[in-house]
């Protein structure tokens, strides 16, 4: 499954709107159902409304009524920003990949991914 949401993740990218980075980012989630929803990021001349593919992608699973431990799986064609790992983890997903820079796939659990993080409510 990795493999096949990063390409799709890659794909995805080719829709970002990255005018001032230049770093088009994409990311893909697939739900526990099998749904898929895509992400890019969208960059904003004031740098911190930028928004992650993780964050669109997330965002647009949510508006179709999906909550945290819906998602299976997302994949990424880079590694996730900091801010992302902490979206990653709060909505549980289990399967996190991402192209590294030398062009393997790495697969991690997104709480491996931001190790003595805040424990969720509830």
């Amino acid at each position: 499954m990795s493999e096949e949401l990063v390409r799709k993740a890659e794909e995805a990218a080719a829709n970002s709107y990255s005018p001032y980075s230049r770093y088009a980012v994409g990311a893909v989630v697939r739900t526990t159902d099998g749904r898929e929803f895509a992400g890019v990021n969208v960059e904003n001349a004031a740098y911190p409304l930028t928004q992650c593919a993780e964050k669109t992608a997330i965002g647009a699973a949510a508006a179709a009524g999906y909550r945290p431990g819906d998602i299976a799986a997302v994949g990424i064609n880079a590694s996730p920003c900091g801010g992302c790992r902490q979206w990653l983890y709060e909505w549980r997903v289990p399967e996190v990949s991402f192209r590294r820079a030398d062009g393997t796939i790495a697969t991690y659990e997104a709480a491996a991914l931001l190790p003595d993080t805040w424990d969720l409510p509830g």
